[in-house]
C-alpha cells in the first residue's frame, strides 16, 4: 500500500500516526526481549500522555539468529484474529536472547547469536546489526498507523479480485467504514542491496522497484499475479525478513520510497522477523526452522511424470499406447497422471471415475500399474460443482463455505454453481478425506491438488469463525495439508507427495509445487524458471513446471529445450492443455534426446536424493538461484536464467532459437563440463556458445565428488549404495572431500565416499562399509 504523494507529502485523506518516542520500556515476562510503549506524538510533560494512539512494540528473539518486532495498536481485537501462522512446526526454537541496556540513557539492545537490535528512545529507532556492520534499520517515522479512505482499499485496486461482484451476490452487504486502518513498517535499503523471494513471482527476479501483494490468485505465469505468495524476502546483505501475517501483506520494495522496503497490513498488528545468517543458505535454514521444513519425498517422485494433458483423450487405448511408447523409447514413466476429465464434465469434483470412459477403474488402474510399473496420480480441487452427485451431500452436511445468511457461497467461474469445501470444518475435512481414501483403495497413489487460490473473502463466513481475509491465502496450506496427511496416513511417513499449485508460508511442508499455467514459448519457459527460483528462495525445497508449456503446442525446438531443463529440475512432469507431451509427437529425435536426460537424472539420484534430505533437515532448496550459493560473487546476484542443482551442478537452460548463441556465467575456479569432462573452464567468465538441440550446458563445481548410479537403471528409486560410479572434480592437493550416500529410504544415510588427493595430485577413493563403488573417474587436481 502506498500512503505517500512523493517523499514528503501524504496522499489526500490519509491520516498518519508515526511512532516517535519510547515512553516506557520493560523486559518481557519470558526474558527474550523488551516490551516498549511508543507514543505517536512528542511527550514533553504528563499532559502529552492524554489521548492519541500509543503503539505497543515488542522486540524479542524467539530463536537463534532471529529478532522479531511486533507492532500493535488495539491489542484486544488482534487477540481474536485467526487463523495465524504456525511457528516451529517441525524443529524446536534455539533460545539465546541476551538483553542489555546501553551505557547511555535511552538505549537498549536485544541480541541473538551474531544478530542484534539496538533501540533508541527519542527519536524511536531500531537498528539491526551483525558481525560489526549494520544490516538495516527502522529509522525515524519508519513505523506508523495509517487511516486510509475506504474507497482506496477496494481489493480490485490492489490485487485483482472484484469486491463489487462479491457484494452484488450478497443480499446483505456489510456496512463500509469511512477509513481502513493499516500498520506499516519500513526498513532501509542500502546502496547495492537487492531483494529476492516473496514466493513464486514470475516478473523480474530481483524485486527492487516492484510493488508486490502477498495475495494468491490464479493468473498464469505471465502477469503480476502468483499462485504461491509468501511474506518472506531474502537480501544479498545477509538477512531475510519474514512478516508473520496470514492475510494480504503489501510490499513496496524501493517502489514508494526508493531506499526503503515498506510493509503494510490492514488491521491493528504487524509482526516481522529479521533473520540473519552468515550465508543465504543459513538464513533459509533459520527461516524454515521458524515456519517449517519441506517434507522428505519418496524417491519415486523424482522420476518422469507423464500426464494425459487436459483437453485430450483419456481412453485406455491412448494411455496404454503412450506408456508402451515411452518404454520402447527408453523414456520410462514413473508416475502417470490423469487430469480433470477422469471425472465427468460439469461434475468436478465428484471423486468418481467417468463410467463412460472408465467402466472398471480399479481394474484399469491395476492393469497399467502392473504392466508399466507406474504410480497413479489424479487431479482434484476443493471445489464442488452443483451438478456433482455429491453437491447435495456437501450442502446438507454443511461442508461448504457459506454466505453471511448461512447459504452456500457459489459462483460459475470454473464449474456450474460450484461451492468450496470449508476446510476449517472438521466434519468437512473428514468427508473430503473419505473421498480420497476411496480413491486410494482402488489404486490411486497421489493427487494433483489444483486450485485453492481465489478463495472468497467478502460476504462469507467460515465454520470456525476465521477472518475471511486471513483465510484467503491460508486456505492453500490447509487444503494441501489435508491431502498430504491422508496420503501419509495411508502410505507412511516419507511416502506422501502432492502435486500442488497453491501455497503460502508454511506450504513448503507439503511438497511438491509446480508453476501453474504457462504458454509454450521461450519467454514462458524463462518465466517458469524465475518463478521457481523465487519460490525456492522463499523456503520451498522443490519446484516443478509443465515441460513444454501448458497453453498451446510447442515447436519441437522449444519442447526439446524444455525437456532438458525439466529433467534437470527437482521434479519433472510432461503436461499440456490441448496437445500431448509424449516426445514422438515432436519427432523421433525428441524421444532420443529425452531418453538421454531421463537416464542421467536416474543416475544422479544418489546426489539429488541427498539434496532432498538437506531440504528436509536444513531447508536448503534442491534447485537454487546462483546468489544463494555464491553470495560473494556480485555477478551472480542478478542471474535468473541459470541455477545450481544442489551445491555442485551449474545448469544453464537454453532460451534462444536453434543456431543462436546462448550466454551464461561461470563463477571462480576451474569448472568441468558434466557431459564432456575433457572440457574445462577457468572462471569467473561468461561463456557464449551455440548449444546443439540435444544438449544443455551443465558444469561441475571444483571440489565436487559426484556419485552416480549405473547406466540404464531405468527408474529413480533403486539401491543407491551399489555399483556407484564416483566422479571427483578438482580435489585440492593434500585434501580430502567426503560425501554421504543415502539409502533412498527416508533420510537414512547408508555410508560415505571420500576422495583423498595425495601430494602428487593422485586421487584415491575410499568407501565406507556397505557402499560398493564400481567405477572411479578423477579429473585433475589443482596444480
Amino acid at each position: 500500500m502506498r500512503f505517500n504523494d512523493g517523499f514528503w507529502l501524504l496522499k489526500h485523506g490519509v491520516k498518519p500516526y508515526f511512532g516517535l518516542q519510547v515512553v516506557q520500556v520493560l523486559p518481557n515476562q519470558t526474558a527474550d526481549g523488551y516490551d516498549l510503549q511508543v507514543s505517536t506524538k512528542p511527550v514533553r510533560h504528563r499532559g502529552d500522555t492524554l489521548a492519541g494512539p500509543v503503539l505497543s512494540v515488542r522486540v524479542y528473539s524467539p530463536t537463534e539468529g532471529a529478532i522479531g518486532v511486533k507492532i500493535e495498536h488495539f491489542k484486544g481485537r488482534e487477540a481474536f484474529a485467526r487463523p495465524g501462522i504456525t511457528l516451529f512446526p517441525d524443529a524446536p526454537p534455539i533460545p539465546c536472547a541476551v538483553l542489555e541496556e546501553g551505557p547511555d540513557e535511552g538505549l537498549w539492545s536485544v541480541s541473538s547469536g551474531t544478530l542484534a537490535a539496538d533501540i533508541t528512545q527519542n527519536p524511536y529507532t531500531i537498528t539491526f546489526r551483525a558481525n560489526g556492520r549494520t544490516l538495516t534499520s527502522a529509522g525515524v517515522k519508519h513505523q506508523a498507523l495509517y487511516d486510509v479512505p475506504y474507497k482506496w482499499t477496494l481489493r480490485n485496486a490492489s490485487n485483482g479480485s472484484c469486491l463489487a461482484t462479491d457484494f452484488s451476490s450478497n443480499p446483505n452487504p456489510p456496512t463500509t467504514p469511512e477509513f481502513v486502518r493499516y500498520v506499516n513498517s519500513e526498513l532501509n535499503l542500502s546502496p547495492g542491496e537487492l531483494i529476492y523471494g516473496l514466493g513464486e513471482q514470475f516478473g523480474a527476479f530481483v524485486k527492487n522497484g516492484q510493488s508486490v501483494s502477498v495475495w494468491n490468485q490464479d493468473g498464469g505465469t505471465s502477469s503480476e499475479q502468483a499462485y504461491k505468495c509468501v511474506p518472506f524476502y531474502i537480501t544479498n546483505r545477509g538477512y531475510g525478513v519474514f512478516v508473520n501475517h496470514p492475510g494480504e501483506v503489501e510490499f513496496e520494495v524501493g517502489s514508494e520510497k526508493v531506499s526503503r522496503v515498506g510493509t503494510s497490513v490492514a488491521g491493528e498488528s504487524l509482526e516481522y522477523f529479521i533473520i540473519h545468517g552468515d550465508t543465504p543458505l543459513q538464513i533459509l535454514d533459520r527461516y524454515t526452522r521458524l515456519t517449517g521444513r519441506p517434507a522428505l519425498l519418496p524417491s519415486w517422485t523424482f522420476g518422469l511424470w507423464l500426464s494425459t494433458s487436459f483437453l485430450t483423450s483419456y481412453d485406455s487405448t491412448t494411455v496404454a499406447g503412450f506408456l508402451q511408447g515411452m518404454q520402447e523409447r527408453d523414456c520410462p514413466v514413473r508416475v502417470f497422471h490423469l487430469d480433470c476429465f477422469w471425472m465427468k464434465q460439469y461434475e468436478w469434483c465428484s471423486f468418481t471415475f467417468d463410467p463412460d470412459n472408465f467402466p472398471d477403474p480399479e481394474g484399469y488402474l491395476a492393469e497399467i500399474k502392473n504392466t508399466y510399473g507406474v504410480k497413479i496420480c489424479v487431479w482434484i480441487n476443493p471445489y464442488i460443482s452443483q451438478l456433482s452427485p455429491i453437491f447435495d451431500e456437501a450442502v446438507q452436511g454443511g461442508y461448504l463455505i457459506n454466505r453471511l445468511d448461512g447459504t452456500p457461497w457459489q459462483w460459475d467461474l470454473w464449474q456450474p454453481g460450484l461451492g468450496i469445501v470449508d476446510i476449517t470444518n472438521p466434519a468437512a475435512r473428514e468427508w473430503y478425506a473419505a473421498k480420497l481414501d476411496a480413491l486410494i483403495d482402488i489404486g490411486v497413489d497421489t493427487f494433483k491438488t489444483d486450485f485453492g487460490e481465489r478463495i472468497p473473502h467478502t460476504g462469507v463466513q467460515f465454520f470456525d469463525g476465521s477472518d475471511p481475509m486471513r483465510m484467503h491465502n491460508t486456505y492453500s496450506v490447509l487444503y494441501n495439508q489435508l491431502v498430504f496427511d491422508v496420503l501419509e496416513r495411508r502410505f507412511g511417513k516419507g511416502e506422501a507427495v502432492v502435486f500442488a499449485r497453491s501455497a503460502t508460508v508454511g506450504g513448503q511442508r507439503f511438497p511438491v509445487h509446480w508453476g501453474g499455467d504457462c504458454e509454450s514459448t521461450f519467454e514462458a519457459m524463462a518465466e517458469s524458471l524465475r518463478g521457481a527460483l523465487s519460490l525456492t528462495a522463499s523456503g520451498f525445497g522443490f519446484a516443478s513446471h509443465d515441460i513444454g508449456g501448458f497453453e498451446g503446442t510447442p515447436p519441437p525446438e522449444i519442447y526439446n529445450r524444455w525437456v532438458a531443463y525439466g529433467l534437470f529440475s527437482s521434479h519433472s512432469r510432461l503436461h499440456g492443455s490441448g496437445s500431448y507431451r509424449v516426445p514422438w509427437q515432436y519427432g523421433e529425435e525428441a524421444a532420443q534426446y529425452m531418453a538421454k536426460f531421463v537416464d542421467i537424472k536416474h543416475r544422479l539420484m544418489p546426489y539429488i536424493y541427498l539434496q532432498a534430505i538437506q531440504a528436509n533437515t536444513r531447508g536448503h532448496p534442491v534447485q537454487r538461484a546462483m546468489f544463494l550459493e555464491f553470495p560473494e560473487d556480485l555477478t551472480t546476484h542478478h542471474l535468473d536464467r541459470q541455477y545450481m542443482l544442489g551445491p555442485s551442478l551449474l545448469v544453464a537452460p537454453v532460451f534462444v532459437p536453434e543456431g543462436e548463441e546462448t550466454e551464461y556465467y561461470i563463477p571462480a575456479g576451474r569448472w568441468t563440463s558434466f557431459f564432456y569432462p575433457d572440457r574445462f573452464v577457468d572462471g569467473p567468465c561468461w561463456i557464449k556458445e551455440v548449444v546443439p538441440i540435444d544438449e544443455i550446458p551443465v558444469w561441475v563445481r571444483p571440489g565436487s565428488v559426484l556419485c552416480l548410479g549405473p547406466p540404464g537403471v531405468g527408474r529413480p528409486d533403486y539401491n543407491y549404495t551399489v555399483d556407484l560410479e564416483v566422479q571427483t572434480y578438482e580435489v585440492p592437493i593434500g585434501q580430502s572431500i567426503g560425501v554421504d550416500i543415502p539409502s533412498g529410504r527416508s533420510n537414512h544415510i547408508a555410508g560415505y565416499v571420500k576422495a583423498v588427493s595425495d601430494p602428487a595430485g593422485r586421487v584415491d577413493v575410499i568407501a565406507s562399509q556397505g557402499i560398493h563403488v564400481a567405477v572411479v573417474q578423477s579429473f585433475p587436481a589443482y596444480a
